[in-house]
């Protein structure tokens, strides 16, 4: 029990540093606050199952399995963070962690009856498998196109550790599953697996180096840029500084050459579901030196995004050419290598701040307007 109480200590101590780092060094990012957030919610995991808890004040209790209960919600939130840049937080987010929240303080009330306690502790764990599922298939669905390789590790090991780590501890808490605490050592061998994550994710995000690991919420400052139509130039010239603290390397250079010639003159981004895999393919090249590529020369960081940034340019050019009024908005979507409408407006809105439909409209002046280059890469 002294050992049990003393790594727990340690850890939450770690993950109380973890978050104080996150908030005072990084908080212009929404991923390093959440980040912060999630850390004291683990904290707060952690002081749940020391020995004698039970017999914690309530006052004490309450708050602590409220945060316990919640952060699962805040995991997923972190991840969506974490790994798309495009990620917004909304209101509707905070009502997703007050209520596993308020069900994890309402049961150490004693307010409830034993059936509805146990109904609500079901339920919890039932939430907390859900969201750990969510954040599972978030870090899944976009692996292949993030281009931070630095992220893409932690991807890896936050998310698939910290997963399978939250999936294993609840799915012993499921009616059925004959958990009852578990043998001996269970808590203690709980507490030192959690705090090697804890210690990786610490020695990782302290040594991130020179490419931005969360991204920050403002967006950079958009660039001159030549029409719409040539999009290549424009973006390969907001090149980050740590490329250009290094000698140029030749075969980088003629890579760059070749990539612009098959995206701008022969406008391979057309080609519908286009992977990264597919263009390091055509271009002869390991998929990572691509990557490493688009990512420190191009100041880009995920592939879909950039990929989109050529076909957005593409749709503007046609829905500002009069020869192209009559043509539908979906055509012009598909030619430019979308494959489905959805996907396409919340991309030009995105990039835009306006429907295809309203941009069709604009004047000309309008359509060219410093705001609606869309080139600021964020």
């Amino acid at each position: 029990m002294i050992a049990d109480a003393a790594v727990r200590g340690a850890l939450v101590l770690l993950l109380g540093l973890l978050a104080a780092w996150l908030w005072r060094d990084q908080r212009r990012a929404r991923a390093a606050r959440l980040g912060a957030g999630f850390s004291l919610g683990v904290a707060a995991y952690v002081l749940c199952a020391f020995p004698g808890f039970a017999a914690w004040p309530m006052a004490l209790r309450a708050p602590l399995l409220a945060a316990s209960a919640g952060n699962a919600v805040l995991f997923w939130l972190f991840a969506s963070a974490l790994f798309d840049d495009e990620f917004r937080s909304r209101r509707g987010h905070a009502l997703l962690w007050a209520l596993p929240a308020a069900g994890g303080a309402l049961n150490c009330t004693g307010v409830l009856a034993r059936q509805a306690e146990i109904l609500v502790g079901h339920g919890i764990t039932l939430v907390t498998l859900g969201f750990a599922l969510a954040a599972l298939a978030q870090t899944l669905s976009s692996w292949r196109a993030d281009l931070v390789e630095r992220r893409r590790w932690l991807r890896g090991f936050i998310v698939g550790a910290g997963g399978v780590y939250t999936l294993v501890t609840m799915l012993g808490r499921l009616p059925g599953s004959g958990a009852g605490g578990g043998p001996p050592g269970t808590g203690l061998a709980d507490a030192l697996l959690l705090s090697a994550i804890v210690g990786v994710v610490v020695w990782r995000l302290g040594g991130v180096g020179a490419t931005p690991l969360l991204p920050l919420d403002e967006p950079a400052a958009a660039v001159d840029a030549p029409p719409p139509a040539a999009p290549f130039e424009a973006r390969a010239a907001d090149t980050p500084v740590a490329a250009t603290a290094t000698p140029p390397d030749p075969q980088e250079d003629r890579l760059l050459a070749t990539l612009q010639r098959v995206m701008h003159d022969e406008r391979l981004y057309r080609q519908p579901g286009l992977t990264i895999g597919a263009l390091a393919n055509r271009l002869a090249v390991p998929e990572y030196r691509l990557r490493r590529l688009v990512n420190q020369r191009l100041g880009q960081r995920n592939f879909n995004s950039w990929l989109n940034g050529y076909r957005i340019a593409d749709v503007r050019a046609a829905l500002a050419d009069p020869a192209q009024a009559e043509v539908p908005v979906l055509t012009l979507a598909m030619d430019a290598g979308f494959t489905s409408l959805g996907p396409f407006n919340r991309a030009f809105k995105a990039e835009t701040g306006t429907t295809p439909t309203e941009y069709r409209r604009l004047s000309p002046q309008e359509q060219s307007a410093p705001g609606r280059l869309g080139l600021a890469d964020g």
